[in-house]
């Protein structure tokens, strides 16, 4: 029969306590970030399930688990336990196969929708962070950021009542400011008024108004308005969008006489022989971008030319002040100028 020397059964005692301390060691033993990852990647699945029936309900629209299903990355076993189980806490109930939230589903919902908005904010104001980042990054931190810290985060940015696109940040206790206007489509033609709000979903409409350069803030004149296009004339540019993309569109209209004049453009705008004068600072730029361009020069009653044209066409250089400023035409589409 073999045996072991006292020193192997020496050597087999450590081995045995060094796995079971990789294995169950407090906080950070492989079973405890097994288990913490678990439990984060449930909480994910519920938190996203919340705040996609708010969306639904904010929209009127109902939503089984079929819909549910194919809306989330998740597989169908996890989203069905997770139903299961908010079903049993009092977040969800179905009614006729329609998901719906309770009173603290949707009071759950609105701090997830709160901490995704305020991180929109924060990125907008406080980060030269492109917009197209924007939605992924606030998805990712809307899962991580507390309710306090979400406060901490709102006196931060001082209150803020809507985000970068135009959506009503929820209080603390839930309330929100109205978005004023409507859908593009519905304004007759001749109407005037100001972009209010831009939705951000689904994601391929959004990316079509990014591509067309439409800022939030802007004043536009409805030009035509039919059932194939919506054709508007906006900072000395003219827009021809699909309905359905118009639609992603709240505009507040203006009630008074407004006249939206030809001559008031964008600097990417501006010709190798024209001269102009700054006007402002579109709202689409904030925080770091902003100050950089009024540090600048770029600052309201300041003529500007051009001073150098890209062979290439990005970036142009800019005569202001006595001194030659590179931009490139996204940057440049963002300050309104007058053309003399």
């Amino acid at each position: 029969m073999e045996t072991y020397s006292p020193l192997w059964s020496l050597i087999i005692f450590f081995i045995v306590v060094a796995l079971l301390l990789a294995l169950f060691r407090p906080s950070k033993g492989w079973y405890w970030i097994i288990r913490k990852a678990f439990k984060s990647n449930e909480k994910v699945i519920t938190e996203d399930i919340l705040k996609q029936l708010y969306h639904f309900e904010q929209s009127d629209n109902k939503v089984d688990m079929k819909t549910l299903v194919q809306l989330l990355d998740f597989s169908n076993h996890s989203i069905v336990e997770a139903v299961k189980k908010m079903t049993i806490n009092d977040l969800i109930y179905s009614e006729s196969d329609v998901l719906k939230l309770t009173e603290a589903g949707r009071d759950y919902a609105l701090r997830i929708v709160r901490v995704h908005r305020l991180w929109e904010r924060y990125l907008a104001d406080k980060t030269g962070i492109h917009k197209t980042e924007w939605h992924d990054r606030a998805e990712s931190m809307e899962h991580r950021l507390s309710h306090d810290d979400a406060e901490q985060l709102s006196a931060r940015l001082g209150h803020p009542k809507f985000d970068p696109h135009g959506d009503p940040i929820p209080t603390k206790t839930g309330k929100m400011a109205p978005v004023q206007g409507v859908e593009l489509p519905l304004l007759p033609v001749g109407s005037v008024g100001k972009i209010t709000h831009i939705e951000d979903e689904p994601e391929v409409i959004y990316k079509q108004i990014l591509a067309e350069n439409i800022h939030m803030g802007s004043v536009l004149k409805v030009i035509e308005n039919n059932a194939t296009r919506i054709v508007f004339r906006s900072e000395g540019e003219e827009f021809k969008l699909a309905p359905i993309v118009a639609a992603n569109l709240t505009v507040a209209l203006i009630e008074k006489e407004v006249v939206v004049e030809d001559n008031i453009a964008r600097l990417s705008s501006l010709k190798a022989d024209e001269t102009a004068k700054i006007i402002g600072i579109s709202r689409e730029s904030r925080g770091e971008s902003r100050r950089r361009l009024l540090d600048l020069g770029f600052v309201k009653g300041s003529d500007v030319s051009i001073d150098l044209l890209n062979p290439l066409g990005d970036p142009n250089a800019f005569l202001i002040k006595g001194t030659s400023i590179a931009l490139r035409k996204d940057q440049a589409s963002k300050i309104l100028i007058k053309k003399d």
